[in-house]
């Protein structure tokens, strides 16, 4: 009876570590298909995202961000062009970011630049009524 037990628990275990190399070879199969695939998306997705920098300005308020966006995009492209798949996704995502800041900044900037042109505007205002009731 000892024996029937033991040799259960052999095959039991035989049948585990089966069990899990055949997990780990799948799972090495998945995440090295997922590494073969260009990142067409996060590529289209960044330059999206560097074309509404541009738009808002960013090559006039945030040049150095917009500078370092074009750059990594153009790097992600020679990335992906040499099937460096997992280097272009990471380029890319960084270009997204990049020109991002870039549009905030923009926008930051042209906001302050309104507030500075309402605050002459009412002075304007303010030495126009000055000089009528005098």
């Amino acid at each position: 009876m000892e024996l029937k037990t033991m040799k259960n628990q052999t095959t039991f275990s035989h049948l585990r570590g089966l069990k899990l190399a055949a997990l780990a070879i799948g799972t090495s199969f998945v995440l090295a298909g997922c590494a073969g695939n260009p990142p067409t998306e996060q590529y289209a997705v960044t330059q999206s995202a560097v074309n509404s920098a541009v738009s808002a300005g960013g090559t006039e308020f945030a040049a150095v961000e917009m500078k370092q966006a074009q750059d990594k995009l153009k790097q992600a492209e020679i990335a992906m062009h040499d099937k460096k798949y997992d280097e272009a996704r990471t380029l890319a995502e960084q270009a997204e970011w990049d020109a991002r800041v870039a549009e905030r900044k923009a926008q930051a900037m042209k906001a302050e630049q309104a507030v500075k042109d309402s605050q002459k505007g009412v002075q304007e205002l303010r030495q126009e009524s000055q000089r009528t009731v005098q």
